[in-house]
């Protein structure tokens, strides 16, 4: 299962979004109103529960200077990863879209999917919210 956020533009070097984003416990600061538990693990790791789903633990993965981080489930019950592509636009903007893509079987796809995206839809928008 593959799913996008609407792109969104950020008042913000496509540096500085990296470097928030890198730091997992910002995370925190961007999660829906509907989080009913954030905890940081460690300095890669966080988990959070959202109203009516499990807690789930993210670890960062991978990062590609500036323009991609990649956090992927602690767990491999359920894989997969959530991916913050960033481009730059201009010196002083950047464009960032979040990408969910995940292995799960057709009846789960069909649970999660429509959480998920909002779950991803929410991130983005309230990253712009507090870049712009």
């Amino acid at each position: 299962m593959n799913l996008e956020s609407p792109k969104v533009k950020l008042n913000k070097t496509q540096k500085e979004v990296f470097d928030f984003l890198a730091d997992v416990k910002n995370f925190e600061k961007i999660m829906p109103e509907s989080i009913e538990k954030f905890e940081s693990l460690d300095e890669n790791s966080f988990l959070f529960q959202l109203k009516g789903m499990p807690v789930l633990k993210l670890t960062l993965k991978e990062k590609t200077e500036a323009s991609k981080i990649i956090l992927g489930a602690k767990s491999e019950k359920l894989p997969f990863k959530l991916i913050a592509d960033i481009q730059e636009v201009d010196g002083s903007t950047s464009e960032l879209q979040l990408l969910f893509e995940g292995e799960f079987n057709a009846m789960m796809s069909m649970m999660i999917k429509s959480p998920i995206q909002k779950f991803i839809k929410s991130l983005s928008e309230n990253l712009e919210k507090r870049f712009n």
